[in-house]
């Protein structure tokens, strides 16, 4: 299986299909997953295939090696447009997330102040006011919502533990428009053999209407781009990503395309 596993706690830059010149911050260990989803898309594996031996890195490792790096660009270039909490799993998780993220604001502040700081999450912990205060504190808090489907969640991103769906509609919306919604749309089967298929009307319209409810500043929607655990996964084409993004639109809603 050659999916990828992020080396800890400072990755790249990597050019982001989304973000551009992305300098990434993995809150994980460097040698596995640690997520409260266990995505069969994931580009980092299963969880039980990844799990990791080392520790979270701690608060005072992630600056000292955030700054150094940025001190480094700074010397020798390039220019990072954004810092990325992403990496192995969900950086939310890390128990000194909202400390770290003032760090990552003032060194950010003292290195390249015209770069923009983002997270890439999943949700599941977005309704804990420490971790909502935080994310309020960055220039782009990217949240998942892949469906509004019980079944296909559970069947796809695969929480583990309860996943209320009106529960995280309700902590999106309270962000008061200071989030941007991303999706994943792809077709195929699980490992089951059953559809996994969110791109048709079933999915697509009542997806259109948690997000009118949640009103986000913008949608990324976005398909396969490397490697998944299960192969019988495939790509969302082109012209069904571009039909979707014209309905999210529709809404008044800005809607970027990866295809």
């Amino acid at each position: 299986m050659s999916t990828v596993i992020y080396s800890s706690p400072i990755f790249g830059p990597v050019n982001s299909r989304r973000l551009g010149v992305s300098l990434g911050i993995n809150l994980l260990p460097g040698d596995g997953k640690v997520c409260s989803f266990d995505c069969i898309y994931c580009e980092c594996g299963l969880n039980a295939e990844r799990h990791p031996r080392q520790p979270l890195p701690t608060r005072e490792e992630v600056a000292s090696a955030l700054e150094a790096r940025l001190r480094q660009m700074k010397a020798e270039g390039p220019h990072p447009d954004v810092l990325t909490f992403a990496g192995n799993g969900e950086p939310t998780l890390h128990p000194h997330f909202p400390e770290i993220i003032d760090d990552t604001i003032r060194l950010r502040d003292t290195y390249f102040p015209d770069a923009h700081i983002s997270v890439l999450s999943n949700a599941t912990q977005c309704m804990r006011s420490r971790v909502h205060d935080a994310l309020m504190r960055v220039n782009n808090n990217i949240l998942k919502l892949d469906t509004v489907d019980v079944e296909f969640i559970n069947r796809v991103d695969r929480p583990n533990s309860h996943y209320d769906v009106r529960a995280i509609i309700d902590g999106l919306k309270a962000f008061n428009g200071h989030l941007i919604v991303q999706t994943i749309f792809l077709s195929g089967n699980d490992a089951e053999g059953r559809d996994v298929d969110n791109t048709g009307e079933r999915f697509v319209r009542p997806w259109l209407a948690a997000l009118s409810e949640i009103a986000p500043q913008s949608v990324m929607i976005y398909t396969i781009d490397r490697e998944t655990p299960i192969r019988s996964l495939r790509k969302a084409t082109p012209e069904t990503l571009d039909a979707i993004a014209a309905q999210v639109r529709a809404l008044g809603l800005p809607c970027s395309v990866a295809y």
